[in-house]
């Protein structure tokens, strides 16, 4: 007598795995079956989206294929942790409200008060929560695609800018007491 089938195929403890070398956080945010028919039945594949993030502003994704759930994985993981780029955090928030695209995938970033949590679904959730934010608000706007929503959310993570930031290129000092001098 087989085992009883698992609803999501054994995906759920796979999902916030922390590495202990690197301090690194993996996140499994899709997996896809695909099916190529040949001469003796169905031959399938599979493709593994994944986010890592070190939860101090540091995030990237990655793409893997294989045949097996696991090297796809495995081969996604490398690739995130290739593609991770700096973000700028602000007391656990984002300094700014953002728009990041990619593809037909469009996610809105709000900042959010303390104690708000993150309010996001989905790839975005699995970024901003590898990357250390913890209190954001987000909508995705466009494509549902799991791959141009991680990729889109990644875009806006990128487009914010400290006041610091702005300011020093802009050719402003900033004092203690918030304000600007030339």
């Amino acid at each position: 007598m087989a085992a009883p089938q698992q609803g999501n195929r054994g995906r759920r403890d796979r999902q916030d795995k922390p590495k202990d070398d690197s301090g690194l956080t993996e996140k499994v945010v899709f997996i896809n079956r695909c099916a190529k028919v040949v001469k003796g039945g169905r031959r399938f594949s599979f493709s593994a989206l994944i986010v890592t993030g070190d939860k101090l502003g540091k995030v990237g994704c990655g793409f893997g294929k294989a045949n097996e759930v696991s090297e796809a994985i495995r081969k996604a993981s490398e690739s995130a942790k290739k593609a991770m780029v700096k973000i700028s955090v602000l007391d656990n928030t984002i300094p700014h409200e953002v728009i990041g695209e990619h593809g037909g995938g469009r996610v809105l970033l709000r900042p959010a008060s303390p104690g708000t949590g993150v309010i996001a679904g989905g790839g975005v959730r699995a970024v901003v929560e590898a990357a250390g934010i913890r209190d954001v608000l987000a909508k995705s706007l466009g494509s549902s695609n799991h791959a141009n929503v991680v990729k889109a959310t990644i875009e806006a993570l990128q487009q914010l800018r400290l006041r610091e930031e702005i300011y020093k290129t802009r050719g402003f000092s900033v004092n203690r007491s918030n304000s600007v001098a030339h």
